[in-house]
């Protein structure tokens, strides 16, 4: 049994339930999930976590993330990017300076900002995924989504095609869980009064994994035919390495086993939350509970 977490490259075109298909073919087993849904026509990095990794993907998708992309001025689509049909156009007489382009990015920067769902995302109402009204031509109210911006920055200078009379800006964002990227963009454009289209989107970090750390489905199967899977498995403890870790005596392993309490006094940290390994083997994370004033179980790995 297998248990880790896999810094996939998902590629354009397929799902992120694709690769978790896939990832069960290739590794013969079925306790696999990822960190974060990707759209097909987004490609990078897709922490992949099978066996006791799946304990950690609530971890992993708090680290936030970070992605590079173009947002395209001049028209609209159904989706927000170019997967959809055109619903308006704009020409741009002329080029947006990046004076500004910088200053409208640097507005989106927040701890709390708020968001409309995209009519085609996955977020229920009623009972009902948002994608689903869509493709019935049904309207629907849609709830607001609290995200955190970090930063929102050109990566370089922009480009006017006279032409299409259309502008690209190209920029990287860092932001947290549940953020629409596509209805960024959109909103980007909706401030300057234009049609915008999320035109390119790639994620170059998730889960504390950057895109140079990530192998592709085919590098997987190559390590599972040459026996070297560890090559490419990352310990859960990549997702948990952001908190204090101690190394647990028998006696503090023996009550951990049966999800007993902790005193601070015993583990001699001030931290709120900590990981506890025993014999090198990382076996849960423990959180101080004001009210007993000790530590208690939030999270499980094993108790063999």
């Amino acid at each position: 049994m297998l248990d880790g977490i896999i810094p996939l490259f998902k590629e354009k075109g397929m799902t992120s339930f694709d690769c978790i298909r896939k990832m069960r073919g290739i590794l013969k087993m079925k306790k696999i999930g990822h960190s974060g849904t990707l759209d097909p026509n987004v490609d990078g990095v897709l922490p992949i976590c099978v066996g006791k990794g799946t304990k950690v993907v609530d971890y992993l998708m708090n680290s936030g993330k970070i992605y590079q992309g173009s947002i395209t001025l001049g028209f609209s689509t159904t989706t927000e990017d170019l997967d959809g049909e055109i619903v308006d156009m704009k020409p741009l007489d002329n080029p947006i300076s990046n004076d500004k382009i910088n200053n409208l990015l640097e507005s989106f920067v927040s701890d709390d900002l708020v968001q409309i769902p995209p009519m085609y995302s996955a977020i229920k109402v009623n009972g009902k995924r948002l994608y689903e009204y869509a493709r019935n031509n049904e309207e629907v109210e849609r709830p607001e989504h609290h995200v955190k911006i970090h930063y929102f920055k050109q990566i370089k200078a922009s480009f006017y095609d006279s032409q299409k009379k259309e502008q690209t800006i190209y920029f990287e964002v860092g932001c947290g869980k549940g953020t629409y990227v596509r209805t960024l963009a959109v909103d980007f454009g909706r401030k300057l009064g234009l049609p915008a289209v999320m035109s390119k989107l790639t994620r170059i970090k998730s889960g504390n994994f950057t895109i140079d750390q990530t192998v592709k489905l085919s590098d997987v199967e190559d390590a599972v035919k040459n026996n070297d899977i560890n090559n490419v498995l990352y310990s859960i403890d990549h997702a948990l390495k952001n908190y204090k870790h101690v190394d647990m005596s028998l006696n503090q392993w023996k009550i951990v086993q049966n999800g007993g309490f902790l005193r601070p006094s015993e583990l001699q940290i001030d931290d709120k939350k900590c990981v506890l390994s025993y014999n090198n083997d990382i076996k849960a994370l423990y959180y101080f509970s004001k009210d007993k004033r000790e530590f208690k179980p939030e999270k499980m790995f094993s108790n063999k």
